[in-house]
C-alpha cells in the first residue's frame, strides 16, 4: 500500500507542524489539501508544495462540513489546528479557557466525525496532540486539559473502527521548533526577565536529548502511520519527546 494518490486533508496546514506535514505528504505522492482561519499563509504554503487550501473554522461545526465538501473526500485526516496560552489557573479567565477546549478539543472532534463520515474502505485519522497531553504543565491547564482530552478522544474512537480498515492515533511531540514555540519563549522572557537563549534553553530542557523537537520529525511518524506495516497502530498516543515522562 503507497499513499501515492490518496487525498490528505491537514488543518492548521499553513504554519509549523501543518506546513511541514504538508510538504510530507506531498512528496510521498498524496493529493494535500490545507486548510486553516488564513489564506495568506495556505496560499504561501501551497505554492511551495503543490496543495489545494480551503480556509475553515474548525471551532465551528458548519466550517468544518463545508471544509470537507471543498476537499472532496480524505482517505487521510490530520487533526492539527490548535494553540495555546499560559496563565496561572487563578487568573485564566471563562473565556480562556473555553477558547482552548474549542480549538484544540472540539476542532478535533468535529474534524474527526465528519472525517469518518466521508471515509469509504481504508482511512486513517491522526490528531496532533502533545506530551501536554499525557503530562501535567505548569500555566497551561486548560491547554494540558485539552490535550488529555484528544487522547481520550483517539483511545474511544479506536475502539470503535477497530473492526474497519481505519486507525485512529494521537501524535504527541514535546516542545517543537516553531511559530507557537517562539510564542512561548517571548511569554517566558516577559514573565521571568531571561533572555532568549535562556528562555529557549529552558523548553530545550523539558526533553531528554536537551532540544527542541523538529516538524518534520512529526511528519515521519504521520507518514508511517499511513504505511504498510502500521495497521496494528490504533488507539495510541505516541510521544515524540526525546525519552520525556
Amino acid at each position: 500500500m503507497s499513499i501515492e494518490g490518496k487525498r490528505v486533508l491537514i488543518t492548521g496546514g499553513g504554519t509549523g507542524v501543518g506546513a511541514d506535514l504538508a510538504r510530507g505528504f506531498a512528496a510521498a505522492g498524496a493529493e494535500v489539501v490545507i486548510a486553516g482561519r488564513r489564506l495568506a499563509p495556505l496560499e504561501d504554503v501551497a505554492a511551495r508544495v503543490g496543495a489545494r487550501t480551503v480556509t475553515a473554522d474548525v471551532t465551528d461545526e458548519e466550517s468544518v462540513a463545508a471544509m470537507f465538501a471543498a476537499a472532496g473526500p480524505c482517505d487521510i485526516v490530520i487533526a492539527n489546528a490548535g494553540a495555546a496560552e499560559s496563565a496561572p489557573l487563578g487568573r485564566t479567565t471563562l473565556a480562556q479557557w473555553n477558547a482552548m477546549m474549542a480549538v484544540n478539543l472540539t476542532g478535533v472532534f468535529l474534524t474527526f466525525r465528519a472525517g469518518l463520515g466521508q471515509m469509504k474502505g481504508w482511512g486513517r485519522l491522526i490528531a496532533v496532540a502533545s506530551t501536554a497531553g499525557l503530562k501535567g504543565y505548569a500555566y497551561v491547564a486548560p491547554y494540558a486539559a485539552a490535550k488529555h482530552g484528544v487522547v481520550g478522544l483517539t483511545r474511544s474512537l479506536a475502539l470503535e473502527v477497530a473492526r474497519k480498515p481505519v486507525t485512529v492515533n494521537a501524535l504527541c511531540p514535546g516542545f517543537l521548533d516553531t511559530e507557537m514555540t517562539e510564542r512561548s519563549v517571548a511569554n517566558i522572557m516577559d514573565k521571568t526577565g531571561m533572555d532568549a537563549a535562556a528562555a529557549r534553553a529552558s523548553l530545550e530542557a523539558t526533553n531528554p536529548q536537551k532540544r527542541l523537537i523538529q516538524p518534520a520529525e512529526v511528519t515521519a511518524a504521520a507518514l508511517w502511520l499511513c504505511a504498510n506495516g502500521s495497521e496494528g497502530i490504533n488507539g495510541q498516543a505516541i510521544a515524540i519527546a526525546g525519552g520525556e515522562t
